[in-house]
């Protein structure tokens, strides 16, 4: 269905597009599902902290706006704008965290940890909270959680972000029963491995220690996550996608992955 036919279906009749509102769409997964969206039809609002590469997302037709969603003021002040210019969300995207550093817990270092808490677990509260009004004033309302396998898989020196990603899925299923019975779908997406700035941001900057990560298989990207994303909120609305697992198909779980000999760099 193309984005026009899939507006005036999804809005009932009504030939307007659906809004939805991506968070960390500055990069990565969050910027590939906003374009991803906009080419479908959607009216796409990207928020983060770096506004100058939100520019370039959001192009002529989308809204970017900054945001912080470690920062409750600054989540308050993007919902405001959103609601003075659409008075509505269709669908939000909380894509906004990651991970900081790979300690074990006798190492752990606290501020890697409340980082960690407050952009994945405080971050998606306060952005969903904020947006639920504007949510429960559409005709039909998704929130869409980008979680991670971390969400049910632990390993050695991840347990601050296996942490994270084990609460995001506790509220995800705690929002399904709480909307039970109201038009908002929840669905949780949790990837593997993604290659994307995510490990360069975990290993504050080391860009060799990230790219080690996806040495010898071909890993996830954005747009694959992104394809999961427009899967879910283009199904009739009826129809719930509770959550999709997608890791590569190198990857059987967080720990087991099958990588090819890389040559020795001479």
């Amino acid at each position: 269905m193309d984005g026009v036919g899939f507006a005036t279906v999804y809005l009932g009749g009504e030939n307007v597009a659906p809004v939805a509102v991506i968070t960390g769409a500055s990069s990565g997964i969050g910027a590939a599902t906003a374009i991803a969206l906009g080419r479908h039809g959607f009216r796409i609002v990207v928020g983060a902290r770096r506004v100058e590469r939100l520019q370039r997302v959001a192009g002529e037709e989308g809204v970017a706006l900054p945001l912080d969603v470690t920062e409750e003021e600054s989540v308050r002040e993007f919902v405001r704008q959103v609601t003075r210019r659409f008075g509505r969300i269709d669908v939000l995207v909380n894509n906004a965290g990651g991970a900081l550093g790979l300690n074990p817990v006798a190492e752990a270092v606290d501020e890697e940890w409340i980082g960690m808490w407050k952009t994945n677990v405080l971050g998606l509260m306060w952005m969903t909270r904020a947006c639920l009004p504007l949510l429960r004033k559409a005709k039909y309302g998704h929130i869409v959680n980008i979680g991670s396998i971390a969400g049910f898989e632990v390993y050695k020196g991840g347990a601050g972000y296996t942490a994270v990603k084990h609460a995001v899925r506790a509220i995800t299923k705690t929002l399904r029963l709480e909307l039970n019975g109201e038009p908002i779908r929840i669905t949780e997406i949790a990837p593997g491995l993604v290659e994307t700035e995510f490990s360069v941001v975990r290993f504050h900057g080391d860009h060799k220690a990230a790219k080690a990560v996806y040495e010898g298989l071909k890993p996830l990207s954005a747009e694959d996550v992104a394809d999961c994303v427009v899967f879910v909120v283009t199904r009739p609305p009826h129809v719930d996608i509770d959550e999709i697992v997608v890791r590569p198909v190198a990857q059987a779980n967080v720990t087991t992955v099958a990588r090819k000999p890389t040559r020795a760099r001479r």
